[in-house]
């Protein structure tokens, strides 16, 4: 038996969590596995506003935007996993752990981030993620936030 996966499109995104242009940096999330793990989505364009000044004449983008989406897409497997749209959920940086950078992510590129939770359930979740282009690692990191519930 295949159990079927959750996803979020950018509306069910933007239902979830608050952020919008220019720091809204995850574009879709496939394969929600409740709240314990998913995949999300960024497709880098050169559209993007920090290519004008990281770097001028050879955009990279930032390894912060990707720790930051990495971010975003566990906000939105918690959303959606403990069914939070529309609730006025936030979740805060509180930490961030073993960060690597491995590769330059460059306009064009999928960034295809898999996060895993590795701890749940509370105010404070601590994160495992890894965000990949065409098979390559990007960036690897664990983040803890806390999770800012409806009242």
């Amino acid at each position: 038996m295949t159990e079927t996966l959750a996803s979020a499109d950018i509306n069910l995104i933007q239902r979830i969590i608050p952020h919008r242009y220019p720091f809204l940096l995850v574009d879709k999330v496939v394969e929600i596995d409740g709240t314990s793990s998913g995949v999300g989505i960024k497709n880098v364009t050169m559209n993007e506003p920090q290519f004008t000044g990281h770097f001028p004449g050879m955009p990279v983008f930032p390894g912060v935007l990707m720790v930051e989406a990495m971010a975003q897409t566990a906000a939105v497997i918690a959303g959606v996993g403990l069914d939070l749209a529309d609730k006025n959920f936030g979740v805060y940086f509180m930490a961030m752990d073993n960060v690597k950078f491995r590769r330059k992510v460059i306009p064009g590129d999928t960034l295809r981030m898999k996060v895993e939770t590795l701890r749940g359930g509370g105010k404070v979740w601590k994160f495992k993620g890894c965000a990949t282009v065409d098979g390559d690692v990007a960036c690897e990191c664990e983040f803890t936030a806390m999770m800012d519930w409806p009242k």
